[in-house]
């Protein structure tokens, strides 16, 4: 049956699926796989489906934050996905983690809306351990800086960048310092909701991003000049690596 949203149907997707918010990474991503042909565009999800090491692998771009990923990844798995990993960039949270760098979210702070439709706010958004791991030792080999650990999925992308201009500017900032405190070291729109929906359909999910700014840095994130070669080599590496322990 073909999907409502992504207008895609089964055999058309493999069972591993990586995620990027923007269509455009979609194609990008998609150079890194043998044979990819595009399979549909709609919305905001491109997708391209193509092979590595002779296993089936799809691109779907998912747009901004948790509601459109939920729904990108719900129609995937109705038509086989199994295995989804979000790549994308993400703000630090934490000194050391600096622009360009790799982050492994193992985990995230549920601070978006979609999830509590899913499961109750004491349900915790952990990555699969497989996938984290595959994702770890691709950062790894790629010989960039990296790092692993919680990040904080977000609904509001003005009300972290612009805190100052909200009426409960106390709230968010006590909120930020608190997280920070906690050990968070990421912040972003997706992870949280893509990794409670996999959980309550039973299937696996990691995400990897890099990093467009510095803890601290009080201007707006500049994505120009902004390498995503390492990001996204390393996501295929991962799944390369989730293959051959099938």
């Amino acid at each position: 049956m073909r999907q409502y949203h992504i207008q895609l149907e089964e055999g058309e997707i493999g069972e591993y699926v990586l995620l990027p918010g923007d269509p455009a990474r979609s194609q990008l991503i998609a150079g890194h796989l043998d044979g990819a042909r595009h399979v549909g565009n709609n919305r905001e999800f491109m997708t391209y489906t193509g092979t590595i090491a002779g296993m089936p692998v799809s691109v779907c771009s998912t747009g901004i934050g948790g509601p459109s990923t939920a729904i990108a990844m719900e129609e995937l798995c109705n038509i086989g996905a199994r295995t989804l990993i979000r790549v994308g960039t993400c703000g630090s949270l934490r000194k050391g983690v600096k622009r360009g760098d790799l982050v492994v979210m193992n985990a995230a702070v549920r601070e978006e809306g979609t999830s509590s439709q899913y499961a109750p706010l004491s349900f915790p958004a952990v990555a699969d351990f497989d996938v984290t791991c595959a994702l770890r030792d691709a950062a790894i080999a790629s010989g960039a800086p990296w790092h692993i650990g919680i990040t904080v999925s977000g609904d509001s992308f003005y009300s972290e960048m612009e805190p100052e201009r909200m009426p409960i500017e106390a709230e968010l900032r006590a909120k930020w310092l608190a997280w920070q405190r906690a050990g968070a070291i990421a912040a972003e729109m997706e992870c949280a909701s893509l990794y409670i929906a996999a959980s309550v359909r039973g299937v696996r999910a990691g995400g990897i991003c890099v990093a467009v700014d510095e803890a601290g840095a009080n201007d707006m994130p500049d994505h120009t000049e902004l390498s995503l070669d390492t990001l996204l080599a390393a996501s295929v590496d991962a799944l390369r690596r989730l293959a051959h322990t099938r």
